[in-house]
């Protein structure tokens, strides 16, 4: 095997192998249905313990590139050309028993840090609050929000390529604007907010059922869509979450019609494992308009949002749409900026994830 772990990589161990075995996944150096490498095994061959194999195979189970078989190890259940659903049983897809408790726990981000975050931007920034925000956001935002997506995503934007605006609907708007008005494929069921935002700025809407691993191939495969809107991580309201087969499949039907894909990321962040989803635009960044907002992580009164563009949109954006002011205050913005750049924001999530875990064993 070929598999090495660096010291000087800056990367837990596990990550490490995680990433290299995903990586001959989807090259296929382990095709569907091979049996990975059992966990003795592998630790002692790269020298690590048992236990950071068993950690970077729970990885790979939790994001659907491999499933463990009792007694009989772990298989490759990603598929490279082969989209067949698994199976259409709604009342399957949830994998856990206590999964609605989960995302019901209060996300309560700590008043108190908020408060003393607003009384440091009010002592840091003074009058400047007051200042018009740029049209794309203000830039203390716009670079924190690229250092910490790139810390959590893996995305690697410049802030030229991040716009920030009034929450989801605002941004969904100006999606469709600089996309066109032609026919857009969402998911069935999904947040009937972003049908009646695309509807209301006239573009046409086919729903597209979901099965247990994502959106149905035989639906996709006979829509007329050019766009494609999903929440890859925990669908609303099915809280289904598309396999890593389903993503590269999104991707290629996206290449295969000079199309795009609008990845609803609003989610993912709260996610109980212990890495961050696999995102859409971090596998192909050229046909991903990649959408988050503070709504879940911050507060449901924090109406802001974010998208990243392609590079190969941002021209055509200024060109369009570069005109529209920016619809969220500098404070606001501010203050966001730095609870990212604070540490705060991250350290907030990662709590909630240990406490959906807690619910979950």
């Amino acid at each position: 095997m070929k598999y090495r772990i660096s010291e000087n990589d800056g990367k837990p161990a596990y990550l490490q192998l995680y990433a290299q075995i995903r990586n001959d996944v989807v090259s296929g150096a382990y095709p569907f249905g091979a049996k990975l490498p059992s966990k003795r095994l592998l630790a002692e061959e790269t020298g690590v313990s048992v236990i950071t194999v068993e950690h970077s195979y729970g990885l790979l189970c939790e994001e659907g590139y491999v499933e463990p078989r009792e007694r009989s190890g772990y298989f490759v259940i990603y598929r490279q050309d082969d989209f067949i659903s698994r199976g259409s049983d709604f009342g399957a897809v949830f994998p856990y028993k206590d999964i609605s408790a989960a995302h019901s726990l209060p996300l309560l981000f700590p008043f108190s840090v908020i408060a003393k975050t607003m009384r440091k931007v009010l002592s840091d920034y003074g009058e400047r609050i007051f200042e018009r925000s740029p049209n794309k956001g203000c830039l203390q935002l716009r670079q924190a929000l690229c250092k910490y997506i790139k810390r959590s995503t893996g995305i690697s934007v410049s802030a030229a390529a991040i716009i920030v605006g009034a929450g989801a609907e605002y941004l969904y708007g100006l999606v469709v604007q600089l996309l066109g008005k032609g026919v857009y494929a969402i998911e069935k069921p999904s947040y009937k907010k972003i049908r009646q935002v695309y509807e209301a700025h006239g573009a046409a809407c086919d729903l597209l059922e979901l099965h247990q691993d994502g959106i149905s191939s035989a639906a996709l495969q006979s829509s007329d869509a050019t766009v494609l809107h999903v929440t890859p991580f925990n669908s609303f309201p099915s809280h289904i979450t598309a396999s890593a087969s389903k993503r590269r499949e999104y991707l290629r039907w996206a290449r295969e019609r000079n199309g795009y894909i609008v990845e609803d990321n609003y989610d993912s962040e709260l996610t109980v494992s212990t890495k961050n989803e696999e995102t859409l635009f971090s596998l192909d960044g050229e046909r991903v308009v990649y959408l988050n907002t503070f709504s879940r992580t911050v507060a449901p009164s924090v109406r802001v949002g974010y998208m990243v563009l392609p590079e190969s949109k941002l021209n055509e954006f200024e060109e369009k749409l570069g005109f529209y002011s920016c619809t969220v205050p500098v404070f606001e913005q501010l203050v966001l900026a730095e609870l990212i750049n604070g540490g705060e924001f991250e350290r907030h999530i990662n709590r909630v994830r240990r406490e959906k875990r807690k619910l979950l064993k």
